[in-house]
């Protein structure tokens, strides 16, 4: 089976490809994934330079999409003509223009859109585009099934398009030595909580410094540390940091190599993340994978993600009081036990072994119906 995983999306920062394979790992873990199930991958990435490398047993093609007048580039089409996929998979719900490029391009090979914390869009004249592109698709692929209702209530998905559940994508991770992660790190707090994720509307940074103020007169050697990379609300954050119960007990990281998260998570005794929406949440499958317990909002995504796992927690979105008590519920439990029961859980629903299971069975049904 030859699969072409494609992506749209063109980094505004004009990074070069090889820029791009290490600041977008999830890219290479899809990918990955795909081969280790016996498919050739080519992942064909929209990108104003163009380049080849091969990486993984995988083939990466850059390439402009659009020819500058809103048609496909003449490379496009003739790279699709020269792979041949079986299956082509496309990242991202967003893209009714280049699905409809690809549903003429190669009208007989089954395409799969996969979400990405999409939404329907909000002006209903553009709906007809959505309309459009979901009737090209052969299916959707979505974190949670539930995650599609959405797309449903507006009439953008037929009743006959099929919904696979499947996650973003997966993490190398490894769970490191806690002692020896904390000495290389620094980390320090009874318990020590872990913010990756922007300083955002969305990740709603705000509501969980609340939710920590609150914790802090059960938990007094609480701290937590945040990394971050864009930063809307970094001044409000800075201002919340003035109350006294937080005062000292938070710190401000910033942006971190992606290469230390892995350090970080090892050393911390929770992930905190008070998202309203996500794809799958890859802070939360990083955290899985090094063993660390999330405790992030009930959400679709990071309710599938953690599944049946006890020693992570749930709480509803904006709602400091709940988190605070999940924070000093999940702190009665031993550390240990969260760590191997976490880890099991990746190793289950969103292992690199695991995913590779999952896009087996999307792409195999695709080319069955």
């Amino acid at each position: 089976m030859r699969v072409a995983q494609i992506n749209p999306f063109l980094d505004p920062t004009d990074r070069a490809p090889e820029q791009l394979l290490r600041d977008w790992p999830t890219l290479g873990h899809c990918a990955r994934a795909a081969a280790d199930a016996g498919a050739h991958v080519d992942v064909v990435q929209c990108c104003a330079r163009r380049d080849f490398m091969r990486r993984d047993e995988v083939d990466h093609h850059f390439l402009p999409f659009d020819d500058g007048g809103g048609q496909p580039s003449t490379r496009l089409a003739e790279l699709l003509d020269r792979l041949q996929p079986d299956v082509i998979h496309l990242q991202g719900l967003g893209f009714a223009r280049e699905v409809h490029w690809l549903s003429t391009l190669a009208p007989h090979v089954p395409l799969l859109l996969q979400d990405h914390a999409d939404r329907p869009p909000r002006r209903p004249l553009a709906w007809w585009r959505s309309r459009r592109a979901f009737a090209s698709a052969r299916g959707l692929m979505f974190h949670a099934r539930e995650q599609a209702l959405p797309f449903f209530r507006h009439g953008l998905v037929s009743a006959r398009t099929r919904i696979y559940e499947v996650p973003e994508s997966s993490c190398d991770f490894q769970p490191r030595d806690r002692d020896e992660a904390r000495r290389a790190t620094g980390l320090t707090g009874d318990p020590c909580l872990l913010w990756v994720a922007h300083l955002d509307a969305n990740k709603d940074p705000l509501t969980v410094l609340d939710g920590i103020a609150l914790a802090v007169p059960r938990l007094p050697g609480l701290k937590l540390w945040m990394c971050f990379g864009k930063a809307p609300l970094y001044e409000a954050v800075r201002d919340r940091l003035r109350d006294p119960l937080l005062a000292g007990r938070v710190e401000l990281l910033g942006v971190v190599p992606h290469a230390r998260i892995e350090m970080l998570m090892s050393a911390a005794d929770a992930l905190v993340q008070g998202s309203h929406r996500e794809g799958s949440g890859y802070s939360a499958i990083e955290a899985l994978a090094c063993g660390l317990s999330p405790v992030v909002t009930d959400i679709p995504a990071f309710r599938s993600l953690l599944g049946p796992l006890s020693v992570a927690r749930l709480w509803p979105t904006g709602d400091a009081a709940a988190l605070a008590a999940a924070l000093v519920e999940l702190a009665g439990t031993p550390a240990a036990e969260r760590r191997a029961a976490v880890r099991a859980r990746f190793d289950a629903h969103c292992s690199p072994a695991a995913l590779s299971r999952s896009l087996a069975a999307a792409y195999a049904d695709a080319l069955a119906s």
